[in-house]
């Protein structure tokens, strides 16, 4: 195959991996566009940067040998052009091509199916409601709430099942009562200030779990069909939505009830806004898009949910310093900070909070939080149930905060 006169690289992960004593780099494509995976060692991933749709294969080929000070032959470069076309890892004609038939088959679906089963949760439903019940999801509530949403954590099971059995235990009236259940989740692989919709059910191994197409219409019509599905490839693998609605699912399967409809709403990034001085209540699409959600719900009983983590601090993150109990302590203050404005449901001093900081613990609920905030409009009553610092690595030098709230 033929490498590109002007490559350009996709967006992708860049993972550290070792093997045979060799120190690589994995390129890990978060849409999963082919089922090939590249692995560069760091000398030849310094061409990298460099493909980026300005640069030609003689530049990049001359950046590399600048780099590694040495002559190295140009095949070199041309064939790790070669292999990166083909796996589907250049933004060009052929990822395109695999983009378009990827959503045809998503879309060709009676639903989607739950991407972590038997890989995050057990598939077997009976195995997953022992393991729930085993956090303590089958308790008594202790609270006869019935109120308008709920802040969930995403992380694996193993490191948050309690806090998850914890607000979902307590949320079981409200779930009963709702007429329509939001998630709100991070979309980790999104795009600055995205939306993004499927009209694809999800699937969870109790069955699966209805959806409003007409309120998900509704949306993408005010907002544009080509903005609300733009990214709707990445529900097929993002986890953020899926681990709260295989939540929901088991407390409708504990209480003997039919599910409700439930709607998958991806929030993108919000860096941009930060970094350029705009602000999400500016955002015309955003705004647009919570008002017509408003409006395709109003008269529904709504239970409105952030399936999201808190902070993300440590060396695994990219931080300088390890989480030793006084770096523990103060981040559980900044938490704390962040949580009490969405208790009072004040989106403003939530984003204020973060953006004053420049997001510098990495709060990957960001956007979800702040845009369910919005869509309330108002909380006239909070409460924290539950928080914990969960290990991020095997020493618990770096640490991923989660809480449970609800609010009213």
């Amino acid at each position: 195959m033929k490498p590109p006169a002007y490559p350009r690289l996709r967006p992708l992960d860049f993972q550290p991996v070792y093997h045979q004593g060799q120190s690589l780099w994995l390129l890990r494509d978060p849409l999963q566009l082919t089922q090939q995976q590249l692995v560069f060692p760091p000398a030849l991933a310094t061409m990298l940067p460099f493909m980026d749709g300005q640069h030609d294969l003689a530049t990049i080929h001359a950046r590399l040998c600048e780099q590694v000070g040495e002559r190295v032959a140009f095949e070199v470069v041309a064939e790790a052009v070669a292999a990166l076309n083909a796996a589907g890892l250049l933004e060009n004609g052929r990822s395109a091509q695999l983009k378009a038939d990827l959503l045809h088959a998503y879309r060709s679906l009676a639903y989607r199916p739950p991407a972590l089963a038997d890989l995050s949760y057990p598939a077997d439903p009976a195995q997953l409601t022992a393991l729930f019940d085993s956090f303590g999801g089958a308790e008594p509530a202790q609270l006869d709430w019935s109120g308008r949403a709920l802040v969930s954590p995403h992380i694996d099971y193993d490191r948050g099942g309690p806090v998850y059995a914890q607000v979902w235990r307590e949320a079981a009236t409200a779930v009963t009562e709702a007429d329509i259940v939001l998630i709100f989740g991070t979309d980790h692989n999104g795009g600055p200030g995205t939306f993004t919709l499927t009209r694809q059910p999800y699937a969870t191994p109790y069955g699966v779990l209805p959806t409003d197409t007409a309120v998900i219409d509704a949306v993408a019509a005010a907002i544009g069909p080509e903005e609300a599905y733009r990214e709707e490839l990445h529900h097929r693998h993002e986890h953020a939505v899926e681990l709260s609605a295989v939540w929901l699912h088991y407390t409708y399967q504990r209480l003997g009830l039919d599910p409700k409809p439930m709607i998958p709403l991806l929030c993108g990034s919000f860096y941009h806004f930060m970094g350029n001085g705009s602000h999400p209540a500016q955002d015309e699409l955003l705004m647009t898009a919570l008002d017509a959600l408003r409006q395709a719900t109003a008269g529904k009983r709504v239970l409105a949910v952030a399936s999201v983590d808190l902070s993300h601090v440590g060396p695994a993150f990219g931080d300088n310093f390890i989480m030793d109990q006084t770096r523990r302590q103060q981040l559980h203050q900044a938490d704390e900070g962040v949580i009490t404005a969405v208790t009072q449901g004040d989106a403003a001093d939530f984003y204020r909070q973060i953006a004053n900081v420049h997001d510098r613990n990495r709060i990957c609920g960001f956007s979800p939080i702040y845009l369910m905030l919005r869509y309330l409009d108002s909380v006239s009553n909070g409460r924290s149930l539950a928080y914990d610092q969960c290990p991020a690595d095997p020493d618990s030098h770096s640490l991923v905060s989660i809480c449970g709230l609800l609010l009213d």
